[in-house]
């Protein structure tokens, strides 16, 4: 049964295993400049802010190495950004690339959504990536495609 007015409104968030939590924080406070919301030393777990105070949550929680499981999750960002994101992460000694796995960092587009994505890892082996939704109707059909490609075919 679907509701006209569905209680889920966005994602505030989610947490993953590290091995290090030093190591962690130092990969997503100041490598990525997120915010520190709270750190528990004695649980061994630190919140970071996810787009600003209140707005979204990431959770390290240090665990044993073997029971770190590399999960994936993805980061929010503008279209002007996310031209900006393969340059940022080389900045940061960072090896970007995208869906396709073809040895570049250059972002991909989703038809089936539409939007640009470019994917990183972080020292644990979690899959992360710099998403942005696209204008446009989408258009599974095509794929994964080039941005390119994404914006000739919006001119047709």
């Amino acid at each position: 049964m679907t509701s006209a007015h569905p209680i889920i409104e966005g994602l505030f968030e989610t947490h993953i295993n590290v091995r290090n939590l030093e190591q962690s924080m130092d990969f997503y406070g100041q490598v990525l400049g997120l915010e520190l919301a709270h750190l528990e030393e004695q649980r061994r777990i630190a919140f970071y802010w996810i787009g600003g105070r209140g707005q979204a949550m990431l959770g390290l929680w240090e665990t044993p190495p073997e029971e770190v499981a590399t999960q994936h999750f993805a980061f929010r960002t503008s279209l002007e950004k996310l031209h900006l994101a393969a340059a940022y992460l080389r900045e940061r000694q960072l090896t970007g690339y995208n869906f396709l796995g073809d040895g570049t960092d250059v972002p991909m587009v989703f038809g089936w959504m539409p939007a640009l994505a470019l994917y990183f890892r972080d020292p644990d082996g979690h899959s992360l990536e710099f998403i942005t939704m696209l204008e446009g109707q989408p258009r599974p059909e095509l794929g994964v495609i080039s941005l390119e490609a994404w914006e000739a075919l919006q001119q047709d």
